[in-house]
């Protein structure tokens, strides 16, 4: 029996109905974006994970979950992937698309 095949796009409309299902999505976009950033970092610099590592001072186990975005590097660790990528590490804190609310009053 053959399964019915539905286009991720179409399932993704679907889930963003849902706030449980958003808020998760939103939850994640930052691991989503060191993720991306350090891969872009990696290519740009037209290296293999084991490369990274070996210049890095570990395993290329370790540049994988790095690159997963299923940890949460410190600075010192960041620090030492941009050295190794010849690249430089730069942490910015920006607005907020919107207006937080505040409780003044």
């Amino acid at each position: 029996m053959k399964g019915k095949f539905i286009p991720a796009e179409r399932s993704f409309r679907e889930w963003k109905k849902d706030p449980k299902y958003v808020a998760a999505y939103d939850a994640l976009e930052k691991e989503f974006t060191l993720a991306s950033a350090l891969i872009e970092a990696r290519s740009k610099a037209d290296m293999t994970q084991e490369e990274v590592a070996a210049a890095m001072g570990t395993t290329q186990a370790v540049v994988a979950r790095l690159e997963s975005g299923r940890v949460l590097p410190s600075t010192r660790t960041l620090e030492r992937f941009a050295r190794a990528t010849r690249t430089r590490l730069h942490i910015s804190f920006e607005p907020y698309p919107e207006p937080v609310a505040s409780k003044r009053g």
